[in-house]
């Protein structure tokens, strides 16, 4: 299939006409109305310094309901002892910085570039994207960022400085995301570490069905609260 370029205009083309390695389209821009839409469908920027914007359709897709993530004995240990502080939407560019930093096996370099930063910056300021924080005292030691659209959110990347700390970040927000109705975390890409916090792969066309309800609950209510 032919990769799509994109201008300013705001329009994507349909999601099942991506590559077999998930690409859909190229250019564009990081405007908050662009990265909107794209989230509707389930598109997501993910590219590297010096490349040009890639915009990305990954199926089957990684996914868990917030109330059926998976919490192991050592994490229920660590979260009974309250072995960490957390907060929610305190220092979003700090934890977007530091999993810019994080080095990841097999990837060379980072896809959260300075154009990134500001752009998710912008959807934060909005109302759109957040970040949980883990402290072991005054040291920000984990974390995660993502966008919330609708009843779905999109994780995006998180880090840990101490073991077990982006995991606990994973949980107090899916615990979150519970205590307000959301239906999914969307975990976009599938790693050993999300599946071991219970996510699971769905199908193309189960995930269209979801993006689907989705949107109908957003046109019908409005956007969830996070």
């Amino acid at each position: 299939m032919p990769i799509f370029a994109l201008d300013d205009e705001l329009i994507f083309p349909h999601p099942v006409l991506h590559e077999p390695d998930g690409l859909l389209a190229v250019g564009g821009d990081l405007s908050i109305d662009k990265l909107l839409l794209a989230y509707r469908w389930g598109i997501f920027p993910w590219y590297h310094e010096g490349q040009p914007l890639l915009w990305w359709w990954i199926v089957p897709r990684l996914v868990v309901r917030p109330a059926e993530v998976h919490i192991s004995h050592s994490i229920k240990s660590i979260l009974k002892k309250q072995v960490f502080h957390i907060t929610m939407n305190t220092c979003f560019v700090e934890v977007m910085t530091q999993c810019g930093k994080i080095e990841r096996v097999g990837q060379d370099g980072t896809w959260i570039t300075p154009d990134i930063i500001d752009a998710y910056t912008a959807l934060h300021k909005a109302g759109y994207a957040h970040s949980i924080e883990v402290w072991d005292g005054q040291e920000l030691v984990g974390g995660l960022y993502g966008v919330a659209y609708g009843k779905i959110f999109c994780g995006e990347s998180m880090f840990a400085k101490k073991s077990n700390a982006s995991k606990v970040a994973f949980i107090h927000l899916a615990s979150h995301l519970s205590s307000k109705n959301f239906e999914w975390i969307d975990c976009q890409q599938d790693t050993p570490h999300m599946r071991s916090l219970g996510a699971h792969l769905i199908e193309e066309g189960d995930y269209l069905q979801i993006l689907r309800m989705n949107q109908s609950l957003v046109l019908q209510s409005g956007d969830q609260h996070f």
